[in-house]
């Protein structure tokens, strides 16, 4: 990566740590808050803890990094060589990550472009890596910034969830909220639109669900060159299956990845998550 441009997200872009190393991506951790205990998202608290505690029902929160991680993760960049900083987060709208880091580019030793994706898990993490990828080519922080903006144009996110019970208790369920009333005569289809969680679809059945996400993702998807991130929490033989039909049907199909979601995000949509995030190249 460029010594000069340095990239910077948070916990929720849900990027490999193999790929954030080789990218030379730095990513700002979320805290989750289980029974009054608090760890850093994707460092401290498995995920198989966390479907654990929601299906007991221990109250679970989540809270954004603080302006002083934040500025001591600026400082600390700076220190390394960089000369610029981009910062890429998850929408202002689910959750203050964006503010925080806001706050703390003012006082950073470097110039930092905060950028409020509008995304969320891997619709972050493709934003983050079109970044990295421009600052790699010797690309500038304006450049790198509009190669995230570029790729956040292109993606869109849509999931299943069992219940809406967790949205709902987290506050996070934006426009959704109108399918409460039916919540138990459906299986609830969501996306990411304008940066909240909206109404996409109701469907009787979890499979029929699962079908209809995967015949939307093909439309969305046609024969351009995608990146695809199927998503889960304590669903992986779903996802698998989602993945694998997914391989076969989209011909433009670049990458697939296949992971569980981390601790903050699985604390708003439940065990039973499967989501998938199409992202145009």
């Amino acid at each position: 990566m460029s010594r000069h441009v340095a990239i910077v997200t948070d916990s929720t872009a849900y990027l490999p740590p193999r790929t954030t190393e080789r990218h030379g991506i730095t990513t700002v951790p979320l805290t989750v808050v289980i029974g009054g205990q608090a760890f850093e998202e994707g460092t401290e608290i498995s995920t198989r803890s966390l479907a654990q505690a929601l299906q007991k029902r221990r109250p679970v929160t989540t809270s954004r990094p603080s302006p002083e991680q934040f500025a001591q993760t600026y400082r600390r960049i700076a220190e390394s060589g960089a000369t610029d900083i981009v910062s890429l987060h998850l929408s202002a709208e689910l959750s203050g990550t964006y503010d925080a880091a806001v706050v703390a580019a003012r006082e950073a030793p470097v110039p930092v472009r905060v950028v409020d994706t509008g995304m969320v898990a891997m619709a972050l993490g493709f934003c983050a890596l079109a970044a990295a990828r421009a600052a790699e080519s010797g690309g500038t922080a304006d450049e790198a910034v509009t190669a995230a903006e570029k790729r956040a144009a292109g993606t869109s996110a849509y999931f299943y969830v069992d219940t809406l019970d967790y949205l709902r208790r987290g506050g996070r369920i934006g426009a959704a909220q109108a399918l409460l009333g039916s919540a138990l005569a459906v299986k609830p289809l969501l996306q990411l639109d304008g940066g909240r969680i909206g109404p996409l679809e109701k469907v009787r059945t979890a499979s029929k669900a699962i079908a209809r996400i995967e015949e939307i993702v093909a439309e969305r998807a046609g024969s351009a060159p995608v990146d695809i991130a199927v998503h889960h929490l304590d669903a992986l033989d779903r996802a698998s299956a989602l993945a694998d039909r997914l391989r076969t049907r989209l011909p433009g199909l670049a990458d697939l990845h296949l992971s569980e979601v981390g601790a903050v995000i699985g604390a708003h949509t439940g065990p039973g998550l499967l989501g998938v995030v199409v992202s145009t190249r």
